[in-house]
């Protein structure tokens, strides 16, 4: 159990928590605008294979986090030309996102770096650590919170700012609007589409922002799929909290948990198979529970 958790477990949880935090987030926004995307799990592998361009090129860490960005805000205009204006079906076009995502880092890993299956270089810059000296004397929360990047401190900012942002802004009441009824936002003078087209720029630049974590802070280089099923956990989590930021961070973090504990176990002698299954026997778990809870409220009303 001291080998289990040590201190590289608790620090771990936050930096295998982030990239998935960052993606929901970016999720939830849409799912609050009537936006069924399912499409994160390819926004987050360009966004991590952009951050290790711009960081490989530029020479900056900053910069590729910033390439990251570039690369979610292309698939989110690329969504947002098949589903706003062409209308075509959302589920469809996550499908062909993830699958366009999947090809092109593919494609560009080997036609730019000519190497295939992993990518690592020392010019690959990675996003500093900062410690937060406030917490150096709290035993627990020393472990979890310093010693991060950047993009760790910004999405639980990014978490209650969504709250608030969703809950009062005039800007997140017609994300609601939208998503519940956008003929009234419609008749009040606002275009829907537009909403709809800024949510999905939202969603692409958090999504980038998870992949640039995933690549450019977590370990430096990349692998080709290296998503690895983060960006359907994410989509798991949207469902599950009704794309609601407070309850979304903590349900991220049991996900983060279990991840990090799956990685630790592998010590003990475990198949590594089934220890990378455990944080989806997890989600599958969290949404049977949900499932069942919400079958029961049903019936209750019916009967």
């Amino acid at each position: 159990m001291i080998e289990i958790f040590d201190p590289e477990f608790f620090s771990s949880i936050a930096r295998l928590t982030t990239p998935i935090l960052l993606a929901a987030l970016g999720g939830s926004i849409c799912h609050r605008a009537g936006i069924f995307n399912i499409g994160l799990e390819g926004f987050i592998l360009l966004g991590a294979f952009m951050a290790v361009l711009g960081s490989f090129f530029a020479n900056n860490a900053f910069l590729g986090a910033l390439s990251a960005i570039f690369g979610g805000l292309f698939l989110s205009i690329i969504f947002a030309e098949f589903h706003l204006r062409r209308k075509g079906d959302p589920i469809v076009i996550s499908i062909a996102i993830n699958i366009l995502a999947l090809g092109l880092s593919t494609y560009l890993l080997r036609s730019i770096f000519k190497v295939s299956g992993v990518f690592s270089h020392p010019e690959i810059k990675k996003l500093p650590q900062i410690q937060l000296p406030i917490f150096n004397n709290i035993p627990i929360l020393d472990l979890l919170i310093n010693n991060q990047s950047i993009l760790f401190y910004l999405s639980i900012v990014i978490v209650f700012i969504l709250h608030y942002f969703l809950k009062y802004h005039k800007f997140g009441l017609w994300i609601r609007v939208v998503g519940e009824n956008p003929e009234v936002l419609r008749s009040s003078g606002v275009n829907p589409v537009k909403i709809k087209f800024l949510v999905l720029l939202l969603c692409g630049i958090l999504c980038g922002l998870a992949g640039a974590q995933l690549s450019i802070s977590n370990v430096g280089l990349f692998v080709e799929n290296m998503s690895a099923g983060r960006g359907w956990i994410a989509v798991v989590a949207v469902l599950l909290c009704g794309g609601r930021p407070i309850p979304l961070f903590f349900l991220i973090v049991l996900f983060g948990l279990v991840d990090s504990l799956s990685l630790r176990i592998q010590g003990l002698g475990l198949p590594q198979q089934i220890t990378e299954l455990l944080p989806y026997i997890v989600c599958l778990v969290v949404l049977i529970i949900v499932s069942y809870k919400k079958l029961r409220t049903l019936s209750r009303t019916i009967y």
